[in-house]
């Protein structure tokens, strides 16, 4: 204990320097994390890094996940709904396929269910590394929105081939009959424990007498209790956590309070910061035990890097193909749902940027990790369970680099979304909406608070200020507010919002700023 702790304190330590100087760079703090490890992991002396294959996916996923939920916009996900859900599943499946059928000609001993193995483990995109990358280049919110719905489901469609490929390799056979069923048990049956679960606690954050700091800890447990209680009747965890999390993330205004939400969002995100860190290190760190391992199968470090190169090859290649008959299909059957863009050029360039988004990374490792070390059946050693792991972690190294330090250069260089973004729109929306908010307070004052402005000179006075910030340019705040009466008109600010956003023209984004601030000022308020 006393030398893993200081190893693990370092550990944070790096991740908060390396983002730093990421940031510096203006490169997305996982590549560097990922080099660092590797980098690291060469250092003699320092602790074995072993993770449980059993506790990684409890581990990790949930939190990272429940955070995604919270995170995405619903209304975007509604309105991309078809083309997110093709990449989600039909994407990551012919992705997984066509890992199967290329790992079962090219490298020895490889049978399909191996393949689809592989397929399931490197076939979904990862949302951090995407985020992280573009957070330095400007995309279109449908773009964005797209990317941040497919990382949500694309996990749970991964994680299920990756389920149905142990089985087949533990038992030596497949039947199709038995996996529909199981298939759908898992999708309908996971999605239904993750909403009933989600209303539950809903339900129990309203009731119980819960504070911020108990309101935080109860959202940092919930997500474990999804995933855990999901798998427990053997559907899939992944969609009860995203699916529970979407839920909850609907209903923020209704059972936490303001600093429940403002003080939330800080924790969670250092929280997630640290784990996803964590997880890009350990990529790097574990590579060293993966060679040995390699060599212990008498396989040579040169022929498994070429089948990590060809298999990264092929996962390219198999998301822009299907990018492209995403968009083909799209136009024939609903032409009205295609992203918009300047020409019918850069339409054809969109799939192509899409399929270079596929950097891999923390789900992909993990599934890798949680590959038993030996069949549960006979005791054996699980076949090529090293290979796999090398082959995982050169496609994540891969896309990382290659795809992860061009994809900005080539966004800013070729000005793929120049002239797609409507900064005056968002702004005029902006002034709109706050013009709206000023009217609605002051419609709510003289309607509900009638009989006391007349008989208070105060609140007279404060009618008459917020009628002529209604009337006003700026943003200027009055003194001497009424307390009470002030928290209730931020609430009626906060209905005023939730309707305009039911607008699809409305970027949710733009909504929920403004929210943010009505909670810093409730917040102001309360510590009068």
């Amino acid at each position: 204990m006393h030398t893993i702790l200081p190893f693990l304190l370092a550990m944070v330590a790096a991740i908060v320097l390396l983002n730093m100087w990421a940031t510096k760079l203006k490169i997305a703090y996982p590549i560097l994390l990922v080099v660092a490890g590797l980098l690291v992991s060469f250092i003699p002396g320092l602790p074995m890094v072993k993770v449980n294959p059993d506790l990684i996916f409890f581990l990790f996923l949930p939190p990272l996940l429940f955070e995604a939920a919270w995170s995405v916009s619903f209304k975007e996900m509604k309105k991309w709904y078809r083309m997110i859900t093709s990449f989600a599943f039909l994407v990551v499946f012919f992705t997984a396929l066509s890992v199967a059928v290329v790992a079962n000609y090219y490298i020895p001993g490889f049978t399909i269910a191996l393949g689809f193995l592989l397929g399931g483990i490197v076939s979904p995109p990862d949302a951090v590394s995407t985020g992280a990358i573009t957070k330095f280049v400007k995309i279109p919110k449908s773009t964005a929105a797209i990317l941040e719905g497919e990382s949500l489901l694309n996990d749970a469609s991964s994680l299920i081939i990756f389920r149905f490929a142990l089985v087949a390799i533990g038992t030596g056979q497949f039947i199709w009959t038995e996996a529909a069923t199981s298939f759908a048990w898992m999708v309908f049956a996971g999605t239904g424990i993750g909403l009933l679960l989600g209303w539950f606690f809903v339900q129990a954050h309203k009731r119980l007498p819960t504070d911020a700091p108990s309101d935080i800890a109860l959202t940092l447990i919930e997500p474990y209790f999804m995933y855990w209680i999901a798998e427990q009747i053997h559907c899939s965890g992944v969609l009860a956590v995203v699916a529970g999390g979407l839920y909850m993330s609907s209903k923020r205004l209704s059972f936490l309070s303001s600093a429940s939400r403002i003080k939330g969002y800080s924790v969670w995100e250092s929280f997630v910061f640290i784990l996803n860190g964590i997880v890009f290190l350990l990529i790097g760190l574990e590579l060293p035990e993966i060679v040995n391992g390699l060599k212990a199968d008498g396989v040579p470090i040169k022929t498994a890097i070429g089948y990590g190169l060809l298999v990264t090859g092929v996962l390219i290649i198999a998301r822009m193909i299907s990018a492209y008959a995403a968009l083909i299909a799209t136009m024939i059957f609903r032409r009205k749902s295609i992203p918009h863009a300047r020409s019918v050029k850069r339409r054809w360039l969109m799939p192509l940027l899409l399929g270079w988004t596929g950097m891999r990374g923390v789900v992909s490792l993990a599934a890798a990790l949680a590959i038993p070390v030996t069949l549960e059946s006979t005791g054996a050693p699980f076949p090529h369970r090293n290979l796999i792991l090398f082959i995982t972690f050169i496609a994540i190294l891969l896309t990382l680099l290659v795809q992860g330090l061009t994809l900005p250069y080539f966004i800013k260089r070729t000005g793929f979304f120049n002239g797609l973004f409507a900064e005056e729109e968002e702004e005029e929306t902006r002034k709109q909406m706050k013009k709206g908010l000023k009217q609605h307070v002051y419609n709510f004052l003289k309607n509900k608070h009638e009989t006391e402005l007349k008989d208070h000179a105060g609140l007279e006075k404060f009618l008459h200020m917020w009628e002529e910030r209604a009337k006003a340019a700026d943003d200027s705040w009055m003194n001497e507010k009424t307390k009470v009466i002030f928290i209730e008109m931020l609430e009626v600010q906060r209905q005023y919002l939730v309707e305009l956003n039911k607008d699809p023209k409305i970027n949710e984004e733009i909504i929920r700023q403004q929210l943010y601030q009505l909670d810093l000022e409730e917040e102001r308020l309360n510590s009068i």
